[in-house]
């Protein structure tokens, strides 16, 4: 049996999820200062923070939907 939809802490989850994405774009981009990294390295690592900023955005967006249906008793 399927286990019911807990929402009622998403927006939490979703601004941790924000910090820790933020918090591993910040790393990632000391990493960069690394002199010792292969310029493909470097470049995978550019990619993922793009992707990373991406995540952040659609997380944002999410966040503004269940603040939404927070407030309108949606759940």
């Amino acid at each position: 049996m399927a286990k019911k939809d807990k929402r009622s802490n998403n927006v939490e989850r979703l601004q941790t999820m924000v910090a820790n994405t933020e918090e591993n774009i910040a790393e990632a981009k000391l990493t960069l200062d690394d002199d010792g990294l292969a310029d493909a390295e470097k470049q995978a690592i550019r990619q993922k923070n793009d992707r990373r900023e991406e995540s952040i955005e659609a997380f944002k967006n999410e966040i503004a939907d269940e603040k939404g249906d927070r407030e309108n008793g949606r759940y």
